[in-house]
């Protein structure tokens, strides 16, 4: 018998509930009074594609770093977030988001680094300099934006110049999410180099709240919306062309590219053993604590649905 409840999905029924959205990993809940409850989920995406088992505590683990990190730049950049009334869950302004990600690359890694192998110089408009190797540093850091997709599409590199050319973001508006993550992805950089780690590339997603204001939404500087390496002997692996060790899910997706999955049509999702979700979950809890600086407190799992339930409900009975 597994030694833990996941959260795979959700089918509250809040007060004041008025609809619900349901992405990759997280499930938000449209309430009245402009407020949003987002769930994170146990969900594991990897290239675009929902692992069939949850892995126990990874929606606490992103739920709990982004809580923190939020709290981090909140004097550089508003956020949504009001409360978070449970592990799994935060509370915030409903906003209408913006239909891209901000990708933030300081490094040549990751997608970057598999188009640039192809022969590819250029990403999402931007230019990257011949005679590069994998995880070199970019001059600058470079934004290269993704459309946002729904659960099961794929997410699209798109430029800055066809953003503004099919009218999904306008130029004012597209500026200061240039911004915010600019200014977001150097907080970033150092908060992990106080760490011990390098910020190698990150998302953020912004939305507008009910006033006009733009605003940093969901998840920020978790392992699943970004890559961080170890900071110590970086230079000397570069040196060697040896791998860079890492702090994301990359080691998840290598295991799938390993297994004959790259979530290309016609590909079948491999078999998670017992074993493998709970060195899955392990690593997750080794990101948060290396990322925060904190020992991780794991959660009570029993009945954990009704426990987000109970502590959701009583928070908006005080706060209404």
């Amino acid at each position: 018998m597994f030694l833990f409840d996941t959260i795979t999905n959700t089918d509250f029924k809040f007060p004041g509930q008025q609809s619900v959205y349901k992405g990759k990993v997280r499930e938000v809940y449209t309430l009245e009074n402009d407020l949003l409850v987002m769930i994170a989920s146990d969900r594991l995406s990897a290239f675009d594609v929902v692992m069939p088992r949850g892995i126990p505590f990874k929606g606490q683990i992103l739920n709990q770093i982004a809580t923190k990190m939020m709290a981090a730049t909140a004097d550089i950049v508003p956020n949504w977030l009001i409360a978070t009334p449970d592990p799994n869950v935060a509370i915030g302004h409903k906003c209408e988001p913006f239909k891209v990600e901000m990708v933030i690359r300081g490094y040549m890694s990751g997608h970057a680094a598999r188009e640039y192998k192809s022969g590819k110089r250029e990403l999402c408009g931007v230019a990257m300099p011949d005679g590069m190797k994998e995880n070199d540093k970019f001059p600058q850091p470079i934004i290269t934006p993704a459309t946002k997709a729904e659960m099961g599409d794929h997410d699209e590199d798109i430029s800055r110049e066809n953003i503004l050319a099919r009218g999904i973001v306008s130029k004012e508006d597209y500026e200061v999410l240039e911004k915010y993550t600019r200014a977001l992805f150097e907080r970033g950089t150092q908060l992990a180099a106080d760490r011990g780690l390098i910020l190698v590339d990150t998302k953020y997603e912004f939305g507008k709240t009910a006033d006009g204001t733009i605003v940093l939404i969901d998840e920020i500087h978790t392992p699943d919306s970004s890559r961080y390496f170890y900071a110590d002997g970086y230079e000397e692996r570069q040196e060697k062309g040896e791998p860079q060790k890492q702090l994301s899910k990359e080691f998840v997706r290598q295991w799938l590219i390993s297994n004959d999955f790259q979530g290309l049509e016609g590909q079948k999702v491999p078999t998670m053993s017992d074993e493998y979700i709970l060195s899955v979950s392990e690593r997750y809890i080794e990101l948060y604590e290396k990322i925060t600086g904190e020992p991780f407190d794991k959660a009570d799992t029993n009945n954990i649905l009704d426990r987000i339930e109970k502590n959701v409900v009583a928070w908006l009975e005080n706060n209404s």
